[in-house]
């Protein structure tokens, strides 16, 4: 029984370690997401074209840094700041306010599972601290543009997200549609960027001008 146990806690211990020994190899290469690879062992359709952050156009980073993390460039893979925010919004019954940061997504997209529960963010915490520390600002920028998920069938990434969406590369995105990609991003399968509502279009519109307006920090090329 003992022995069971050891062996048990023993596996546990390797699991919880194994992100943060692949992590450093993520400077390079093509990660894919733990809900790329569940697809593709469960038989759904994935359709992912890793495209180098160089060739990306310039608008697409800038207005999802704008949208989904302003403080990307400053924090340290945790803001603080929208995590105290969150902890009020719920003290006062309040759950609709998501407090992740660019960092903690990769975190979640590689290693963990989707959904919200207290365990998933124990563990999203402190390995979105090791990848920030492992990893430069732009890649996880990166990686992130390549795994995030951007169509309701499988769509990964921005290649694949911008096909589906425009019928072109990700390397040729204008602002607007830069935008509508970045208001899509929370669930891609019920809002559309290649036939946006009023609310996707809305939210486009406020990006746009974000993006225009506002001094967004930059810490990539």
């Amino acid at each position: 029984m003992r022995r069971l146990l050891r062996a048990a806690i023993l596996i546990v211990l390797a699991l919880l370690a194994f992100p943060y020994l692949l992590t450093p190899f993520y400077r390079a290469g093509h990660p894919v997401s733990a809900l790329m690879a569940w697809r593709w062992l469960s038989g759904a359709p994935v359709t992912r074209q890793w495209i180098d952050f160089d060739v990306i156009s310039p608008a697409l980073p800038r207005t999802v840094v704008g949208s989904e993390d302003a403080k990307f460039c400053s924090h340290h893979g945790i803001d603080w700041d929208s995590v105290r925010d969150v902890l009020d919004d719920l003290q006062d019954g309040d759950t609709a306010r998501g407090g992740s940061t660019i960092t903690q997504q990769v975190a979640k997209n590689l290693f963990l599972w989707p959904g919200r529960s207290v365990v998933r963010k124990a563990l999203e915490f402190p390995l979105a601290l090791w990848i920030d520390l492992v990893l430069s600002k732009q890649r996880v920028l990166e990686i992130y543009l390549n795994i995030a998920e951007w169509g309701p069938a499988g769509q990964f990434g921005a290649e694949a997200g911008a096909q589906f969406a425009f019928g072109r590369s990700a390397s040729s995105l204008t602002p607007r549609d830069a935008a509508l990609l970045a208001a899509i991003l929370p669930n891609p399968v019920s809002r559309s960027a290649r036939n946006p509502g009023r609310g996707v279009q809305r939210l486009a519109a406020k990006y746009v001008a974000r993006a225009q307006a506002s001094e967004i920090g930059r810490c990539w090329r």
